[in-house]
């Protein structure tokens, strides 16, 4: 078994793993939202109070990549799951 099949198998083991990964990102992102929206009705009631949470609330929106790269990974070891079910009943 190469590497890159080790690591598909070891990855479908951790799946639950990685959905409460995304689901605790997704999570984080309400404050980031309504730091934005604050922004933008430039209210001034989240934004703006200290430099150092708004580069944490802006930061924040920066940890959506691991979030797709998750989401991506998941789906391309569905297909695969699939297709070799497929494979096997045909």
């Amino acid at each position: 078994m190469n590497m890159w099949n080790k690591f598909w198998k070891w990855y479908e083991n951790k799946i639950l793993g990685s959905i409460i990964v995304i689901a605790i990102i997704q999570f984080i992102q309400v404050p980031h939202m309504v730091w934005n929206a604050d922004i933008m009705l430039e209210a001034g009631l989240v934004s703006r109070v200290h430099p150092v949470i708004d580069w944490f609330l802006y930061g924040v929106d920066l940890i959506e990549i691991i979030s797709i790269i998750n989401v991506g990974m998941i789906m391309y070891s569905l297909i695969k799951k699939r297709q070799s079910k497929q494979k096997i009943s045909a």
